[in-house]
């Protein structure tokens, strides 16, 4: 009879086989789009996330110091890396760029103060600003969760554009943006309605702020009530670009697992155009999360538009696991070979031959 320690043990080795399979099943999804598997290092110098606005909240990444004293971190995140990549290449100018990665990245989890380590598995697609571009990449996020088994997922789509271009007009302080951001994402339209009326933004901008949480549903449905809230050419370009890449992901036949949800705020503040997450049944976080951060490369010294998203690996799992999808990976013993001593000739070569036909 196994001891708990040796059932933990076990239990250890098929969880990492079952991750590892459905990490090839990912790597192999992601090659056939075209993408190349890239790398970077653990550490990275904490300067760099100090001098890119809009990143990730530096209360959240993971210090530590050389022996030189210069400060590093812990990589937080996949996209920010891999954009200094492909930026500083000299010899890409312009042209499209398909990249993956399949690492750890390293944050403080919530403010909790505990150390968190995840798995992701991304994309990332350079020089290429079209709407097909954005259809095709949340059309190889569908394919993926297909091929994994899920029937029932939906992958939500907003646009980072609309809130900005409001926010814009609104003149609000940095704590009344964090309040509003909240209400919209709680879609709490109870409190929504006094707080907004202590803002004196006017009767449009306020409606315009209102009917945002509520913008959240069918595709084209949602597309038809957002008329409403249009105050100028921008935005009227921002609905167009939606209504362009919808019709795209219509012609990839999977409009059935798209929904349009414009309160939808990622706390990644490089997000410039549409932004969106996938979401499986009875699982309450994302299991993906993307969106075009075309202005990214531009801090590190080139124009380069892009639009990525990232697998958070053991989200997946947990949903896999819920829904049944993971196979049955056994307990396999190891066959032992007696021998005698004048026989270990016959037994090495016996080894050797079961090890070829496993």
């Amino acid at each position: 009879m196994q001891s708990n320690q040796e059932q933990q043990s076990n239990r250890a080795v098929i969880n990492y086989q079952i991750k590892s399979e459905l990490i090839q099943k990912l790597k192999h999804r992601f090659s056939t789009f075209g993408y190349r598997q890239v790398h970077t290092p653990t550490f990275e110098d904490y300067d760099m996330y100090t001098t890119i606005q809009k990143t990730v909240n530096k209360d959240e990444m993971i210090k530590v110091i050389d022996r030189s004293g210069k400060v590093l971190v812990l990589r937080p995140d996949g996209t920010i890396p891999i954009t200094r990549l492909t930026a500083s290449d000299q010899t890409i100018n312009g042209s499209e760029q398909r990249l993956f990665y399949v690492f750890n990245v390293y944050r403080f989890q919530d403010g909790e103060g505990t150390d968190k380590e995840s798995t992701q598995a991304g994309v990332e697609l350079f020089g290429n600003n079209k709407p097909e571009a954005d259809a095709e990449i949340i059309k190889l996020a569908v394919q993926t969760l297909k091929e994994i088994g899920f029937t029932n997922f939906k992958i939500e789509i907003g646009h980072a554009g609309f809130f900005k271009e409001l926010i814009g007009k609104a003149d609000l302080t940095p704590i009344e943006l964090q309040q509003l951001q909240e209400l919209i994402q709680s879609k709490n339209l109870v409190e929504m309605e006094p707080f907004l009326k202590k803002l004196s933004l006017g009767p449009e901008l306020e409606h315009a702020f209102q009917a945002i949480p509520l913008l959240h549903g069918t595709p084209h449905t949602v597309l038809e009530e957002t008329k409403s809230i249009i105050q100028n050419e921008k935005m009227q370009r921002i609905l167009d670009n939606l209504t362009d890449i919808l019709d795209a992901l219509d012609d990839y036949g999977v409009l059935d697992h798209i929904t349009l949800n414009l309160g939808l705020i990622n706390n990644m503040d490089y997000y410039t155009d549409i932004i969106f997450q996938g979401f499986v049944e009875n699982i309450g976080k994302p299991v993906l999360m993307g969106g075009r951060y075309n202005q990214l490369a531009e801090q590190f010294g080139k124009a380069m538009p892009a639009i990525g998203f990232a697998y958070e690996v053991d989200f997946l799992l947990e949903a896999m696991k819920q829904h049944q999808l993971t196979r049955k990976i056994t307990d396999e013993k190891p066959l032992y070979l007696h021998y005698a001593p004048e026989r270990r000739r016959d037994a090495f070569s016996t080894a050797d031959l079961l090890r070829e036909t496993s």
